[in-house]
């Protein structure tokens, strides 16, 4: 079921901006999944005869996915799961000194 899941995590990373971080310190790997609310920007080649934008591209390569698309769930064997507005990077360096401080005892 694992191997299944992170399968399914690093299919198509261009379009899904899903992404793993390995930890230096406490080894742990971490999985991101950029989040967006299905709306995209409109864009694509404007024609120069009509001045009409043609072409949809705003749907493909958006680089993240849809809360319904969301692989990381509870259901596929997540835990502690947090939403966060901007860069993981700083909540997962806290997360990480944390764990680093229990292994430590502190």
């Amino acid at each position: 079921m694992r191997q299944e899941i992170l399968r399914r995590f690093l299919t198509n990373t261009d379009e899904t901006g899903r992404f793993l971080m390995k930890s230096r310190k406490t080894g742990i790997v971490y999985f991101v999944e950029p989040i967006y609310n299905g709306k995209t920007p409109v864009w694509g080649d404007l024609n120069p005869a009509t001045k009409q934008l043609e072409g949809n591209y705003g749907s493909k390569y958006t680089g993240a996915v849809t809360k319904k698309e969301s692989i990381i769930t509870e259901e596929n064997g997540f835990e502690n799961i947090g939403f966060f507005k901007g860069s993981p990077f700083g909540e997962i360096d806290r997360r990480d000194r944390e764990h680093e401080a229990r292994l430590k005892g502190g």
